[in-house]
């Protein structure tokens, strides 16, 4: 017997030497198991999805879901494919759909199909169909208004036309800006689940934004002051995507640009967290934001002041894309506030080791 258990030891350790090279192009996750749950083999997708250190551990120490126990329960007792599907409790939640099958008297694989980016594609369709139709058709109406009066009315008077035809321009103007908040957050929720890999000097990124928005500012008599605090080296790398570093910290500035008090100074403060992570403070002196709205600032097309977020041109979208990209760099947001005096938008992100 114990021959006979070496030899097929040997097989399957011949035959995985074989195959390495090939499940290591999968771009889904193969793990394989014995008869007792633990885990014998995996490929680099596996790694990359769930972890280093996976070989000796038990599978559902790993993977702690009822039905991936199930499906190894029913691959035991009738050797077939069979498959189920699971989802993580991550930060970013992944859709899988699991295969498995066995491949000799004492080892199982397990097939691990990303779903998340078509469950990510239905739910951005049917989102922005939604919210095209809702927050479109405000504007929409208001354009058809004026161009109607325009047409059928003889309006002799010069300035109401140029007044209606500045009213259509904002409309307009608004409505391109939606589109474009729309998309960007539509193309953020799709890739959420994927964490970028691009190296980032942070500190630098952050300097630049600073410097492109103080023409911005000065309009309103602001200033924006960058602050490193000591003990962070300012060669810090994050693992990220420049394009939305960038986008999270141009809204949050403007924002603090467009609701802070004229002739204040916005603060950036950039310092370490922790060992591993970097914490970066935008600080706007006005009128703050009340507890009651902090915890739906996030949300798509929530606005504390409806009528003053139209004025100066915001879409509703900006801290939904903030937030969406933070959870992608696998970061934090928090937001707090003293009503009257100041608002603070803190992003935390982890620094590449």
């Amino acid at each position: 017997m114990v021959k006979t258990k070496n030899g097929e030891e040997k097989k399957s350790s011949k035959l995985w030497a074989t195959n390495r090279t090939f499940l290591n192009l999968l771009d889904d996750a193969v793990i394989i198991v014995n008869k007792k749950g633990k885990i014998k083999r995996v490929n680099s997708s596996a790694i990359r999805n769930f972890g280093k250190d996976l070989l000796g551990k038990k599978l559902l120490d790993v993977i702690d879901d009822t039905s991936i126990g199930l499906l190894c329960d029913s691959i035991i007792s009738k050797p077939s494919v069979d498959e189920t599907q699971f989802q993580t409790s991550d930060l970013v939640p992944r859709v899988y759909r699991v295969r498995a099958r066995q491949i000799d008297s004492n080892l199982y694989a397990l097939l691990f199909l990303d779903m998340t980016f078509q469950r990510n594609l239905e739910s951005v369709r049917r989102d922005f169909v939604a919210n095209v139709s809702h927050e479109l058709r405000s504007p929409l109406t208001s354009l058809a208004g004026f161009v109607e009066t325009l047409l059928l009315q003889d309006l002799p008077d010069p300035e109401m036309q140029k007044r209606f035809l500045r009213i259509m321009e904002d409309e307009a103007g608004r409505m391109s800006r939606l589109l474009d908040d729309l998309l960007s957050l539509s193309r953020v929720e799709l890739e959420e689940h994927i964490p970028p890999d691009e190296k980032i000097p942070i500190v630098a990124q952050i300097r630049a934004v600073c410097t492109n928005l103080a023409n911005k500012a000065s309009k309103r008599g602001m200033t924006i002051k960058m602050i490193v605090r000591r003990g962070l080296p300012k060669s810090t790398r994050i693992l990220g995507n420049y394009d939305e570093v960038s986008e999270v910290f141009v809204n949050l500035i403007e924002n603090a640009i467009k609701y802070g008090n004229e002739s204040s100074k916005i603060k950036v403060i950039i310092s370490l967290a922790e060992p591993s992570s970097i914490r970066i403070d935008v600080i706007n002196r006005g009128e703050g934001i009340e507890k009651k709205h902090i915890p739906r600032l996030c949300e798509r097309f929530y606005r504390v002041d409806k009528a003053r977020s139209r004025q100066i041109g915001g879409t509703g979208l900006g801290l939904a894309i903030v937030k969406h990209i933070v959870n992608r760099h696998r970061g934090e947001m928090v937001i707090s506030s003293q009503p009257g005096l100041s608002a603070t938008f803190s992003i935390i992100l982890p620094i590449n080791p």
